[in-house]
């Protein structure tokens, strides 16, 4: 019986050793294997980088290029502004052309400049108002719109006249405008 015992004991570590050894080399294979997986997902990683990277130089040459024509651009449209001594008359006279091809006629006009420091041009801020009906409002904002200069609306209100309520009722619009000229 001892040596049975003793076949026993043997078996038993015998299979023990074995599943040691095996547990061990599916550890070392498991552990080969991620890193393996992270590399190849490090490196994938990295692909992707260079490849963004790529792209924001291609645009960054891209826009190198386009620069001179943007700077061509602005500088054709700093000529088309109105010159520092002429442009309350001209923003003025133009204004009232535009109001009165929409049969309309300006009110109360303000002008305020201001100096846009280091760019060579200056703003102009113009409050005004117009009466009329919507179609002539309509015309005179579309023709602000399509002036071969340059007229931002910065704000506007519109109330009706309480007098002439109904479809052909006049309208009171307060408009506040904004344009620019070049610097002397």
């Amino acid at each position: 019986m001892r040596r049975e015992f003793k076949i026993q004991k043997a078996a038993i570590l015998l299979v023990v050793g074995a599943l040691i050894v095996a547990d061990l080399a599916l550890a070392i294979y498991s552990w080969n294997r991620a890193s393996r997986l992270n590399s190849q997902q490090e490196l994938a990683a990295l692909q992707r980088s260079i490849s963004v990277t790529k792209a924001d130089i291609n645009r960054a040459r891209q826009i190198q290029q386009e620069i001179p024509a943007v700077q061509k651009d602005c500088d054709q449209f700093e000529r088309s502004l109105f010159p520092a001594g002429s442009y309350y008359s001209s923003v003025n006279a133009e204004l009232s052309q535009i109001a009165a091809k929409a049969g309309l006629r300006l009110e109360g006009r303000s002008f305020q400049n201001t100096d846009a420091r280091g760019r060579g041009i200056g703003e102009v801020h113009i409050e005004t108002s117009v009466n009329g009906n919507y179609r002539s409002i309509v015309n005179f904002l579309n023709g602000l719109q399509r002036s071969p200069n340059m007229y931002a609306i910065e704000s506007l209100s519109a109330h009706s006249d309480a007098q002439s309520q109904g479809a052909g009722g006049m309208l009171h619009l307060s408009i506040h405008i904004k344009t620019y000229f070049r610097a002397a």
